[in-house]
């Protein structure tokens, strides 16, 4: 702890909580984007008839990630787990978009 969080601590922890709260809103506005990307994605695939999952780039992104998290120091199992949940959804997306034709 600093001088200033140990002198003041209530005001370290609104700080702490501010900073918390505009990278949630980050993280909200950055996932909203890759959404918008996946969903083209999904319209790409149902146009030209391609399957709404890839095993193959689903595997390459786990490693990536993993890799990422490690050198962020963010708990590896902690960035697969996010992504199978982020890819779930995708996926879906993908599978109504072919499903609309």
């Amino acid at each position: 702890m600093t001088d200033a969080e140990n002198a003041d601590p209530i005001a370290a922890l609104w700080r702490l909580r501010g900073s918390i709260d505009n990278i949630d809103a980050a993280l909200i506005y950055l996932l909203a984007e890759r959404f918008k990307c996946t969903k083209q994605v999904g319209r790409l695939k149902a146009d030209h008839a391609m399957p709404p999952s890839d095993l193959a780039r689903e595997e390459q992104q786990i490693a990536r990630l993993r890799s990422l998290a490690e050198q962020a120091e963010l708990d590896p199992e902690f960035a697969h787990k996010w992504f199978s949940f982020v890819v779930a959804e995708v996926i879906r997306h993908h599978e109504a978009a072919a499903e609309d034709g």
